[in-house]
C-alpha cells in the first residue's frame, strides 16, 4: 500500500471520514426503507467495497446483488457506450431497489442503468453514490443519497481504480497526473 500512497497528489477523504459518512447513510436508508423489501444493487467493481460497508450499517432486512458494466475500458474517461457484462440474479419487479454506485461523473452510465432498471418494474428506484462530481455532469440523474461531492479530479481508492490498481486503499486520494498521463501512451 505504501507505494500506492506515494502515487497520490493528496488524500481527499481519509478513511475515518468515509466510515463516518457511511454510517450516516446507513441510518438514513434504514429509516427511509423501514418495512419495505430493499434490494441493493452494487455496480462492480468500484462499488463493491462501498456496498459491503454500507450493508453492514443498514438495520433493516435487505438483500443485495451486483451488476458489472463497462463504459471506460482502459481509458480514464467514460465513452458513454455502456455494455452489461454481468446482470443481477434477482428480479426487480415489485421490489424497492437502491442502485449503489461508487462515483457519479458524467451521468451517462448511471442514466443508462437507471432507465434499464426502471424498465424492470421496481416498486421504487433510488440512487446512492459514495462520490459525486457534479461539475462533470452531462446528463442529470436523480442522486438520492450522496456520500461526498468532490472536485473534478482523478480519484482512486476505496474501490475506485486506475488500471485495476489502488482499489484497496482505505481512503479516497487524488492520483498524481503524471501517473495516468505517463501510462496512457502505453
Amino acid at each position: 500500500m505504501l507505494g500506492q500512497v506515494d502515487d497520490l497528489k493528496e488524500v481527499l477523504i481519509p478513511a475515518d471520514k468515509i466510515q463516518a459518512r457511511i454510517k450516516e447513510l446507513g441510518k438514513e436508508i434504514s429509516r427511509d426503507y423501514q418495512g419495505r423489501n430493499l434490494l441493493m444493487v452494487g455496480i462492480l467493481k468500484g462499488a463493491a467495497i462501498f456496498l459491503a460497508d454500507l450493508a453492514l450499517t443498514i438495520t433493516i432486512p435487505a438483500s443485495f446483488d451486483f451488476m458489472a458494466v463497462s463504459s471506460y475500458g482502459a481509458a480514464t474517461k467514460s465513452s458513454g457506450a455502456v455494455r452489461i457484462l454481468k446482470d443481477i440474479d434477482q428480479p426487480m419487479d415489485g421490489r424497492d431497489v437502491l442502485l449503489v454506485e461508487d462515483i457519479v461523473d458524467t451521468g451517462l452510465t448511471l442514466n443508462y442503468l437507471y432507465e434499464n432498471f426502471k424498465a424492470r418494474n421496481p416498486r421504487s428506484l433510488k440512487i446512492c453514490t459514495l462520490l459525486d462530481k457534479k461539475e462533470r455532469r452531462q446528463v442529470q440523474v436523480p442522486v438520492d443519497y450522496c456520500g461526498f461531492c468532490i472536485p473534478n479530479e482523478f480519484v482512486v481508492g476505496y474501490g475506485l481504480d486506475y488500471r485495476e490498481g489502488y482499489r484497496n486503499l482505505p481512503l479516497i486520494g487524488i492520483l498524481k497526473p503524471e501517473i495516468y498521463t505517463e501510462n496512457s501512451s502505453k
